[in-house]
């Protein structure tokens, strides 16, 4: 019981500085956790400080992904533009389907739990389940907020709540701010390499 309870208490503490928590549970119900990228099998990331992608690098591995159709097929339903919803995913999770932020945020799109439930998003760790939520997510706020990209993108960040808080605008948050600058250019990149 101890080790469960002292599972939850690290999986609580903020993590950054740190790239990521792996871990697993063996045939004993013993947890297993490693900061360091375990070569065994296994393994999942419990916890990422989804530290930024170096503009250039990640644009050109990601320009084609394996979920580029899953992209275009919950853009195209939710009426936006497939360019958007990948620099989304980008900015968030860099890609991968496993992701979890310090602060609880899950998969591709980093959909938090709350948000999830609004969404009826199930297993916010299958692919498409996340982008369809992330595409029904950024519909939702494009309407919120008249297709204000910045108010789009600050809300998707810190919430759609913060936005009005701050009288329509993008809150001022470090970390918001600089999400918004960071996703902007993905997209424009994205959109400037077809």
């Amino acid at each position: 019981m101890l080790r469960l309870i002292l599972f939850f208490v690290l999986l609580m503490t903020p993590v950054s500085g740190l790239c990521a928590i792996y871990g697993y549970v063996d045939a004993q119900g013993v947890y297993h956790m490693t900061n360091i990228k375990p070569a065994s099998k296994g393994y999942h990331v419990l916890i990422d400080d989804r530290t930024p992608v170096a503009p250039g690098s990640s644009m050109r591995k990601l320009s084609k992904t394996a979920y580029d159709h899953l992209i275009t097929q919950h853009s195209q339903a939710n009426g936006l533009d497939p360019h958007l919803v990948k620099a989304v995913m980008i900015a968030e999770s860099n890609g991968n389907p496993r992701a979890v932020s310090n602060k609880g945020a899950q998969g591709l799109m980093q959909i938090m739990p709350g948000t999830a439930q609004l969404l009826d998003l199930r297993d916010p760790f299958n692919p498409e389940e996340n982008i369809q939520a992330g595409a029904r997510y950024l519909k939702l706020l494009h309407e919120l907020f008249k297709g204000n990209l910045e108010l789009i993108l600050a809300a998707y960040n810190a919430g759609p709540q913060r936005v009005m808080q701050y009288n329509m605008s993008v809150p001022p948050i470090s970390e918001t701010i600089n999400y918004v600058k960071r996703v902007k250019l993905y997209y424009s990149r994205l959109k400037d390499s077809q």
